[in-house]
Formats: structure tokens, sequence, C-alpha cells
């Protein structure tokens, strides 16, 4: 598989808040990039930079040499796999998952394709819409290597760091981990905030302090910046959900992580009252809550 941009053609599927900027950056970078969605307004988004339309999946999988998935859940995953997408690619292609799932789920993707000579990767991203918009993502990989040095130009043309982890899984695992710490560590500036609030002092102007010194973390900067009125709703489910999936693969591993699950859902579950501490006129302006940022 040419590694050449000029030379490799990309399919890209899941033109959300971080699919649509990863796949501009990909068309930018010089790939032929190849597009599908269900809805074909989505696909508007990639207006201004060079691409080619696809209104059935499997023309799409039979023009690229990888295709890259950005959607929500496994199961949209599954579904798009089984529903065309395998039919189509051919012997040698990579398929790229770059949401947020399972480990099992990449392995059985892994399974599932190996008989049509499809390789399959795990690289969920992490940095949000603003990494993704910046060209500055971190990519998590698990799969084998041969296919991530044929990936690893494309991811480089959205991410500032590409870490392969290991074999399938390896990449969600690591990805689950991260989202799991970030959760422990809002749980944690809670704490220290109602700590504050309780001595009389500004929680604001503390954790603006705070970022200035050795406890600053990207849960503290991503308060009122990525994080904000508008959107905590719904960040706040989301973490939950990912927690929960964290839950899950550790014990499909054996693992028990009962007091880590805890602490994280904490800070997931109270990620809305830790950002209306900060903001005290918050009551009067959540309209907005429940939309992606």
């Amino acid at each position: 598989m040419n590694a050449d941009p000029a030379g490799t053609s990309v399919g890209f599927i899941g033109l959300g808040d971080q699919g649509l900027p990863m796949a501009r950056a990909i068309a930018e970078a010089g790939f032929a990039l190849h597009a599908w969605a269900r809805r074909p307004t989505s696909l508007d988004g990639l207006r201004g930079v060079p691409h080619v339309r696809h209104g059935d999946l499997r023309d799409l999988a039979a023009s690229c040499d990888i295709v890259g998935l950005c959607v929500s859940t496994d199961d949209d995953v599954l579904q798009l796999v089984e529903g065309g997408l395998l039919e189509g690619l051919r012997p040698g292609a990579v398929l790229v998952n770059h949401g947020t799932g399972l480990p099992a789920t990449a392995v059985r993707l892994t399974e599932i394709c190996a008989p049509a000579g499809v390789e399959v990767l795990d690289a969920p991203v992490s940095g949000g819409r603003p990494a993704a918009q910046e060209r500055r993502l971190t990519t998590l990989v698990g799969g084998p290597r041969t296919a991530v040095e044929r990936c690893e130009p494309v991811f480089a043309s959205f991410s500032r760091h590409v870490v392969h982890l290991g074999g399938a899984g390896a990449g969600q695992t690591a990805k689950l981990f991260n989202n799991a710490l970030l959760m422990l560590n809002q749980a944690s500036i809670a704490d220290i905030v109602e700590l504050a609030v309780e001595l009389g002092m500004d929680p604001e102007r503390l954790l603006d302090a705070l970022k200035l010194g050795s406890a600053s973390s990207a849960a503290l900067t991503l308060l009122n910046t990525m994080v904000t009125l508008d959107n905590v709703e719904h960040l706040s489910r989301v973490e939950a959900l990912d927690m929960e999936l964290f839950d899950t693969a550790l014990r499909a591993a054996g693992v028990d992580p009962g007091t880590v699950t805890e602490r994280g859902l904490a800070g997931a579950r109270g990620l809305s009252r830790l950002l209306r501490s900060l903001t005290p006129q918050g009551p009067a302006a959540t309209a907005g809550d429940g939309r992606n940022p």
C-alpha cells in the first residue's frame, strides 16, 4: 500500500464534531478522500476540500486503501462493517475505528475482517474538537505493526502524537484509561472547589491560580474552555457512558475496577455541578445544555 498521499485513497465515515475536521485534514494533506454519510447533507461540511462523495458503502469501500470510522458506538461500527463495508473492501485494505469502544469489539472486528484479507486497527483519538481542528489529536493505536506503518501518514495529518500500544484492543484499552483518569481528576477538582467555597474563597480565581502551578491538568484547563455551560450536560452523559465501558472492559479481563469506576462516575456525574460552582450566573444561561461542543 502506497504511503504517498497522492497514491493513497482514504475513506471516512462519521463527520461529527471530531470526525469532520479529521476528514478535512486528511484531504488537505493530499490524500484522495472518499466520504459517505447516512444523511447526505453531512457531506456539505467537506466543501472547500477535494473529495469524492459516495451514495453506497460498497462503492466507497471498493475505492479505498484505508477506511476510517469515527462514529458513536461499537454497534454503529459493526452495522457499517456488516452492512456493506466489508463486502466492498479489497484484500490488503485497512479498516480503522477512531471511535471509543470496547477492546473486545476491536478483537471481534479483527476476526470478522481477517478472512477477507482486511487488517483492522483500533485507533481512538483524544483531544476533542479543538484538537481536531488544530491537528493536534493524540491517536492511540492497537493492531498489527504493518498496518500501523501504512496508516501512520494519514494519522499524522490530524495528530500531534501517534502511539502504537500493542495488538488488537490495546488502543481502546489506553483510551478508556485516559478517559477514566480525566474523570478521576474532575472528581478531585470538585472536592477542592467544595473546600474552597467552605473557606469563602473565590473558586474560579483559585482554579486560575492552580492552572499556573504543579496542580495543573487537562481536567482543569478544559473547564470553561472546551467544557462549557452549553455542552456540559451532554459531556457528562458521554463521560458516564465511557466510564461504564471502562468498567465492562476491566471486568471482562478479570480485573475488578470497582473503586476507580465509582470515583470516575462521581467525576462524570458531578461535572455540571462543578462547572456551575465556577460560574454563579450559570442557572440563567443553561438553555443550550445538551449540545455538542
